[in-house]
């Protein structure tokens, strides 16, 4: 038996409690701390601002701490907080050992490190090793030949058209803010790679002086006492080798889309998921493997972001021989629904496509949302948020929340006028809405009153999002029923049923529209999910799902519209569900 019923610590969550007998119960699992963890992603720019100036910032951030251990939330991601340019908000890095100064200094970086131990939250850094900023004294030393950076970015001389004589890229290889990857610099005559902004070059991880360059980084931020790194973009880490004359091949029209300036128009064999990138990822692991052997501590983890299919996204594990990356993060739930729309099958489907690829032994993690893509709640609808959050938190493995999920924050409407993000920045008035990601990266909601709670200031960096005066932490906590309470006792029925940490996991659809995930473990009470995708009502017989689950099963939590009652049994060969309705339930 669980030291307290599952019912008794969801009310505790409910009512803002987070007691000792919570904390207690899940001592006794042997899985390290990554491994059933609830990640949080803070995009800095957008959490907090302490000092009135519109934009985010790392005391605004130390000083919600203390909102994140009442979540529950085991480590947060912070987006980039490295000098920059800001071209593209942080991820063009001039000085990657150093705090952007309109989000700190070094020293409330310690601050809030400190701060963060003390309430035993882990703190985790975005890394970005695809590219600086060119405004980077090492893209600067390598305009310029010096000893040592000559080869630390992707030159290329070019090719001379037979028929003008004009100079032209290298290849017909197009970045993903639209447009040539390739850059003419004048002062070193010759091409250069960028995959993504033209601030932004891509470094040549085929130089062995960027890869132990690139350790450095990972070495110094460990520390400064981080649990680990988000790994940014890396599918095009590396590209193919030139040939032997040094050309690179020209990719192929994909036939996705007829806009030759989309990156989505040639095809990127050469430009992505390459093996070398696999191989990358098992050094940098190496690398808080050894600083854990040294120092000791609690794990490091790594975290990969990559939308490549399956047969490469899997190979960041590792192999038989060599860990790889703790977390390849999943992110299916995002893109199966943006592919085929939302349904009990195609949410069955981003379950499948993980577990039955992941190899034997490794740990799943489920993702929502972040900062490039719009917000969970606009894209699943906000009467489905609730039921997603409940996906993520009783399947298998980690979690992963972009900071507004668990308050159901929506997109903002941002104009033409005033969008920043470059990749929309990159195209017009008429199609900038394709590619913004200003929608996502408002500012977040902590009261209804002015700015939202944001800042003290008479700004804010990005307009705020619409219904911030009833979507906001402070009218969440306040209100009998909200999507930040279900998500809090979501958290705090993950954090100590051993159940969802240790047991075995069943999942499918028993209808159109409703999808069941069950977990049961010897000895201790099974918990399963029933949600109902669905416009209109049903009543479902769950022994179609189970033929052993006859009992009357406990209600633990319902989404926000959802009639039921806490504590209430009801029998599962006939439980209605009202459209959108989502419920945990217990065999407790």
């Amino acid at each position: 038996m669980e030291l307290l019923s599952l019912l008794t610590i969801v009310a505790l969550a409910i009512r803002g409690g987070e007691g000792c007998q919570l904390q207690s119960s899940t001592s006794e699992t042997t899985k390290d701390w990554w491994q059933t963890a609830q990640f949080y992603q803070i995009y800095p720019r957008s959490f907090k601002d302490s000092d009135g100036d519109g934009i985010g910032d790392l005391n605004g951030i130390t000083s919600k701490l203390e909102y994140l251990k009442d979540l529950g939330v085991t480590a947060a991601w912070l987006s980039p907080i490295f000098t920059s340019p800001m071209v593209d908000f942080g991820y063009d890095i001039s000085d990657f050992f150093d705090i952007q100064p309109e989000y700190g200094t070094l020293e409330d970086f310690r601050a809030l490190i400190k701060r963060a131990k003390e309430l035993d939250l882990k703190i985790i850094l975005d890394f970005v090793p695809n590219h600086s900023s060119n405004e980077s004294a090492w893209f600067q030393k390598s305009v310029n030949r010096e000893k040592g950076y000559e080869d630390y970015y992707v030159w290329h001389d070019g090719k001379v058209n037979a028929e003008t004589g004009a100079r032209e890229p290298p290849t017909n290889w197009l970045q993903y803010f639209r447009g040539s990857a390739w850059e003419w610099n004048e002062v070193r005559q010759q091409y250069y790679l960028h995959q993504f902004a033209v601030q932004q070059p891509d470094l040549n991880y085929r130089n062995p002086l960027v890869v132990d360059q690139m350790k450095r980084v990972l070495r110094y931020w460990l520390n400064e006492g981080v649990s680990g790194f988000r790994c940014d973009a890396l599918p095009p880490l590396f590209e193919v080798l030139p040939d032997a004359q040094g050309q690179f091949p020209d990719e192929v029209v994909s036939g996705a889309t007829e806009d030759s300036e989309d990156r989505n128009y040639l095809t990127t064999t050469y430009i992505e998921n390459q093996p070398e990138t696999i191989d990358m990822v098992y050094e940098w692991r190496t690398v808080l493997d050894d600083h854990k052997r040294i120092y000791g501590g609690n794990s490091s983890v790594l975290l990969i972001e990559t939308y490549s299919p399956a047969w490469f996204t899997m190979q960041f594990y590792g192999n038989r021989s060599t860990e790889g990356a703790h977390l390849p993060f999943n992110f299916n739930l995002i893109t199966v629904m943006e592919q085929k729309g939302l349904s009990a099958a195609n949410v069955q489907e981003a379950i499948d496509l993980w577990l039955k690829n992941m190899p034997a032994g490794r740990t799943a993690n489920w993702v929502l949302g972040n900062h490039d893509k719009r917000r969970a709640a606009s894209r699943y609808g906000t009467e489905h948020i609730d039921a997603m959050n409940m996906l993520v938190m009783i399947l298998p493995g980690a979690s992963v929340t972009y900071q507004g999920e668990e308050i159901g924050m929506i997109d903002g409407e941002i104009s033409w006028e005033d969008t920043v993000d470059p990749w929309a920045c990159n195209s017009n008035a008429n199609i900038f809405e394709q590619y913004t990601r200003d929608p996502e990266r408002t500012p977040f909601q902590w009261t209804g009153g002015t700015n939202a709670g944001f800042t003290n200031g008479s700004t804010t960096w990005l307009p705020l999002a619409d219904g911030f005066e009833t979507i906001n932490v402070e009218t969440e906590l306040n209100d009998e029923r909200s999507h930040l309470k279900i998500y809090k006792a979501l958290v705090a029925l993950r954090k100590s049923s051993k159940t969802l940490q240790n047991g075995s996991t069943k999942y499918g659809t028993i209808s159109e529209d409703i999808l069941v995930v069950q977990r049961s473990l010897t000895h201790s009470a099974a918990v399963i999910g029933v949600i109902n995708f669905g416009s209109v009502a049903k009543t479902v017989d769950l022994s179609a799902f189970d033929k052993n689950r006859t009992e009357n099963l406990q209600l633990l939590i319902r989404s926000i519209d959802s009639k039921k009652v806490e504590g209430t049994r009801y029998d599962p060969k006939t439980l209605d569900l009202d459209p959108a309705e989502a419920l945990v339930l217990t065999t407790e």
